[in-house]
């Protein structure tokens, strides 16, 4: 059982790697949770993606640990889950889930809580907990219908059925549907899109559009005035409104220039 990472052109991979489905038992998600924070805060990192192993991305929680938790390992295991969804989501850089083969239950989740969802046409994901007795309990209630509405969310979580890569595509749970072949081509090719952008912007627009699903408009418009202002006065701007001036024929320069943080490539594994 093993998460391993790879970090190449600025963009760190995180792989869940127990044989056959990935199934999250606590030993895997806290060495979920070891890589993550391994990745975060590293100046070189300026986007992150999840995958998964053996052809599939995760099957979800590990039914055997499951039904075999009593008393206070109960909330332990429902924190614990519910905590790594929420750090992949509050990372400051994009996230990207790379999905081949089941994404469901809490893997399901953890997709969710990316900032975008790439997939093979062998993905097929799913929230089967209410068939089981219970609810989703990584954010699955709360980020499903705020991607694709109430409704259709509903469905999925009520009945426990599994969504095909062509209907996730329909109803907006996933961005782009390509052949497996080609998957880690497209995610890289779809992170290096932001990578060349300043650091301090990107998490900062990152952070606006997350708290414009938690409150008010106007709370929301507060928020972003709040975030803005700092960056307007920052040095950063600065270095960047030059960089956008010397090639006012190219307005998109800045986003197909090098980063300024030199590229990282190393990899390592978690246990």
């Amino acid at each position: 059982m093993t998460v391993r990472t790879e970090i190449h052109r600025n963009v760190a991979w995180i792989q869940l790697d127990r044989p056959p489905l990935n199934l999250f038992d606590s030993g895997l998600q806290l060495a979920a949770e070891r890589a993550l924070r391994a990745v975060d805060g590293q100046p070189g990192v300026r986007a992150v993606v999840f995958t998964g192993a053996h052809g599939t991305f995760s099957a979800g929680g590990d039914l055997k640990e499951m039904t075999s938790l009593t008393g206070d390992a109960v909330a332990e295991y429902a924190a614990r889950i519910s905590r790594l969804t929420r750090e992949v989501a509050a990372l400051p850089v994009p996230v990207i889930a790379a999905v081949q083969g089941l994404a469901l239950g809490g893997g399901c989740e953890l997709a969710l809580a990316a900032d975008f969802r790439i997939c093979s046409p062998t993905a097929r994901f799913g929230l089967p907990e209410t068939p089981l007795g219970l609810i989703p309990g990584a954010g699955g209630t709360q980020r499903l219908p705020r991607l694709i509405g109430t409704s259709r969310a509903k469905d999925i979580v009520f009945s426990g059925r599994q969504v095909d890569a062509d209907e996730a595509l329909r109803i907006g749970l996933v961005d782009l549907v390509v052949p497996a072949a080609d998957l880690r081509a497209a995610v890289t090719e779809w992170a290096l899109r932001y990578t060349a952008h300043p650091a301090g912007a990107l998490a900062a627009a990152k952070q606006a559009i997350d708290a414009s699903q938690e409150g008010p408009l106007a709370q929301g418009l507060d928020h972003e005035r709040e975030l803005f202002a700092p960056l307007l006065a920052a040095g950063e701007r600065t270095r960047w409104f030059h960089r956008f001036r010397q090639t006012p024929a190219s307005p998109a320069s800045p986003v197909t220039s090098a980063s300024p943080t030199p590229p990282v490539s190393s990899v390592s594994s978690v246990s």
